[in-house]
This record gives structure tokens, sequence and C-alpha cells, in this order.
């Protein structure tokens, strides 16, 4: 088996939107049923400013031995392969309910209100980023990661995770790696019990 990553249009994701929260769910544990929850968020997303969606897929290695076989899988073969992760975002604006939300935390903070806006006038929401649970471990949530920032053009890259003691778990330890640094901590989005932290770096990754 090989793995591909490739770019989804909103036309792919929508296609493969059931595919992709299966992902989510399995991903963070959640129960089954939870994807029914959040596909007309995911729909909405797409169609934010700035929306840029990417995936790992799996493909069967090819037969050498096979006449025509290909060193490659064709464009058709990856966008048929199943699923192994998924990640996207979009660019922050003020209408949109995750910034207004931050934007409390770090008034609350104590920010000076000219670190706020320097901080927020210009940034991607890496808003999901979720790797198969038999697919973790293989450096797939940093290819992604990365392959999603390629090319962006905003000033910083935002994003919330849930608190975990000691920062001990895969997601923690590939946004340290990559620089991610705090913003807020210990911060609790309206209507979710579970703290979250606000981590954040500057562009071009």
């Amino acid at each position: 088996m090989a793995m591909y990553l490739i770019d989804l249009s909103p036309n792919d994701m929508q296609r493969r939107l059931r595919e992709a929260l299966h992902i989510y769910v399995d991903a963070m544990r959640y129960p089954r049923g939870t994807e029914n929850q959040r596909e007309s968020m995911w729909l909405e997303h797409m169609r934010r400013q700035g929306w840029k969606a990417v995936a790992a897929v799996q493909t069967g290695d090819p037969d050498p031995a096979a006449p025509g076989s290909a060193t490659d899988p064709t464009e058709a073969d990856l966008t048929a392969a199943p699923l192994l992760g998924v990640a996207y975002g979009y660019c922050g604006a003020p209408d949109q309910w995750w910034q207004q939300q931050v934007l409390q935390g770090l008034r609350r903070s104590g920010m000076p209100l000219e670190s706020i806006e320097q901080l927020m006038h210009d940034y991607f929401e890496l808003t999901e980023l979720h790797i198969h649970p038999r697919a973790q471990g293989q450096g797939l949530g940093e290819a992604l990661t990365r392959r999603l920032l390629s090319d962006r053009t905003e000033a910083n890259v935002l994003l919330s995770t849930p608190e975990i003691n000691g920062e001990d778990n895969r997601a923690w330890r590939l946004y340290r790696r990559l620089g991610f640094a705090d913003v807020i901590r210990g911060y609790h989005f309206a209507g979710d019990p579970r703290p979250f932290a606000i981590l954040g770096r500057s562009l071009p990754l």
C-alpha cells in the first residue's frame, strides 16, 4: 500500500464529506452520529473566503509485472482512493463565531489592543486536522499541515485544540514541532465545558 497527499476542491470535499466526517469522529473518539451534527457546518465552511482542504489517501501498490502498470497512480485512482486523513481551513473574518470567541479571550487576558489587532487582522484558521487512528504516527499530520499552509499569504495561522495534561498527545507534539506558540490557555468556548488552547505562529511555515 502507498499513501499520497492530494488537494480537495469544494466538489471533492462535498462528494467525500461523509468519509471525511467518519475520520473526524474516529480520530476524536466521538460517538457515532456526531458526523450528522457537523455536516452542515463543514458545508458552510466551504463557502468561506480562502477555504482550502487537503487529504491523505491510500492506494494499492502497482504490480510491476502487470502489463501497462504505472509507477504512480492516476488522478482517477487518487480520486477514488480511501481517505486516511483530512485537513482544511480558511481566512479568519470578524463575522465568524470562532474569531469572536478568541477576541473575547484575548481581551480578557489583558493583551494590548494593538497586539490583538496585529494578530487577528490577517490570519488563516486551521479549522480541522484529523488522521484515522490506524494511520496515526506515520507523519501524515505534519505532511497535511505543511501542504495546507504551503501557499498561504496570511500573516499568521491560528488553531484551537483541547487542553491535554502535559501536552501529551500526538496533536500537541505536532503543533509544538511546527513552532506553534501559546496565544490563550485554558479557554472555554461558549457551549463547550472542555478547556481549549489557542495556538498560533507566523507564516510562512
